[in-house]
């Protein structure tokens, strides 16, 4: 389909949505035919979770996890067509979408005073990028001009990812379902987002509905 003009005045877009929705395929694409950076706040989730369990931390225990990122900071490198997350030298990125790492993040991400640190290093990104990811639109860029949020049913969300995986869907949607419980709070819609369901749509499909807003 015939793409959009977009303004010169488009300086964020938030896409949130429940786990496994497609949020990062969905913002890379996006941020790719817009020419702007996307934005992964999950990665840095991701990145406190996986470093917290090398520690061998209480994913529970703010301060430690939160001393331990002040010893040995992360930095996410927001691209088009992908993010990486750096400590130092080392490169987490691959190691971020681990099971383990998925069924501890949700604990992490409760946190208010992770959230407060990722916040903090999500608000000092230059303008303009896709921010993917957790109450983006409804906290952490409640000013964005252009909000969405993606849903679709556990199974479904279940069986894209037992594409990537090799795990069972029945164990995967369970897992699913879990996060949802716990991702309560935070993945609530912002109350003047667009709700897509990605269930009916291939990936390019929820991109130009998205695209489609965006002039």
């Amino acid at each position: 389909m015939a793409r959009p003009r977009y303004t010169a005045l488009l300086m964020i877009v938030t896409i949130d949505g429940v786990a496994a929705s497609g949020k990062s395929s969905v913002s890379s694409g996006v941020a790719q035919a817009l020419g702007v950076p996307y934005v992964s706040s999950g990665l840095l989730y991701r990145a406190a979770t996986l470093l917290g369990l090398e520690a061998d931390l209480d994913l529970r225990g703010a301060p430690d996890l939160l001393n331990l990122l002040g010893a040995h900071p992360v930095r996410l490198e927001p691209l088009a067509g992908g993010n990486r997350v750096w400590q130092g030298e080392r490169d987490l990125t691959d190691d971020l979408h681990s099971t383990r790492v998925d069924r501890g993040v949700s604990v992490v991400a409760a946190l208010p005073e992770v959230r407060e640190w990722v916040d903090a290093q999500l608000r000092a990104l230059p303008e303009p990028f896709v921010a993917e990811g957790r109450d983006m639109g409804t906290n952490v860029f409640p000013h964005a001009p252009h909000k969405f949020y993606l849903t679709a049913s556990a199974r479904i969300r279940a069986e894209r990812r037992a594409r990537e995986r090799p795990e069972d869907v029945p164990a995967i949607e369970a897992d699913l379902q879990r996060r949802d419980e716990l991702d309560t709070v935070q993945s609530a819609p912002a109350p003047d987002a667009l709700v897509i369901d990605t269930g009916p749509l291939d990936l390019q499909g929820v991109i130009d509905t998205i695209l489609t807003r965006l002039h």
